[in-house]
């Protein structure tokens, strides 16, 4: 299946509406090992995209991630912002300049994603950290993809893979941000930019099965 700019603008407003939704609890779990402004932080960031979106009038799925990737920057000015930015950027890179994205596009830009914050934040599995949801999550996702699963499952894989690594976050020491100072007493806690990956994860995968079986009407 292909998707053309309104698809792939719609999968992008279903996040930002999901990530408006658990603003206050990304927060809440925030409170225990950081600022506790993470939902806040996040909600700035995706409702920035979303007015990107709106506006956007280009069928160039590619340069829509760019903007979207600016949008980001200029709205949170916290780490997680380079982060994302350098997601969309990198992921923008991946679908060059599709005006139709195929299912190896999306599995090519998530991959593309995720390295550019790996690049970019120097974390590692165990840190702690949003890459405890996305590492296992795209392992995942390259995995059944390569055994010719459809983007479908294989999303479903990956959603399953990144929950268990947010779950794990409660388990972990933190390594990595502000959390860090608090030692052995951010173990009992998940991580917060954990969390706000897998809803990420989580709500793209379901955006993808809506758009899929619209597409059968």
């Amino acid at each position: 299946m292909a998707i053309a700019i309104e698809e792939w603008k719609s999968i992008f407003v279903h996040i930002a509406s999901r990530i408006e939704e658990k603003k206050e609890e990304l927060s809440e779990l925030d409170r225990a090992v950081g600022d506790g402004d993470h939902g806040v932080t996040m909600s700035l960031g995706w409702q920035a995209i979303l007015e990107t979106i709106h506006t956007y009038d280009s069928p160039n799925c590619g340069a829509l991630c760019k903007e979207m990737a600016m949008s980001f920057l200029n709205a949170v000015g916290s780490s997680v912002g380079p982060l994302y930015a350098t997601a969309f950027i990198r992921g923008s890179a991946a679908l060059q300049d599709n005006e139709r994205l195929d299912e190896e596009d999306i599995v090519q830009f998530w991959l593309a994603m995720v390295r550019g914050i790996q690049e970019r934040g120097k974390a590692k599995l165990g840190d702690k950290t949003m890459l405890d949801t996305w590492l296992p999550a795209m392992d995942a996702l390259a995995s059944a993809w390569d055994e010719s699963k459809s983007l479908t499952a294989s999303l479903d894989e990956a959603v399953r893979a990144g929950k268990a690594g947010m779950q794990s976050t409660a388990q972990l020491v933190s390594q990595m941000g502000r959390s860090s100072r608090l030692g052995e007493r951010s173990v009992g806690h998940l991580d917060p930019g954990a969390a706000s990956a897998y809803y990420i994860m989580d709500a793209f995968a379901e955006q993808w099965k809506r758009i899929e079986a619209e597409s059968r009407v």
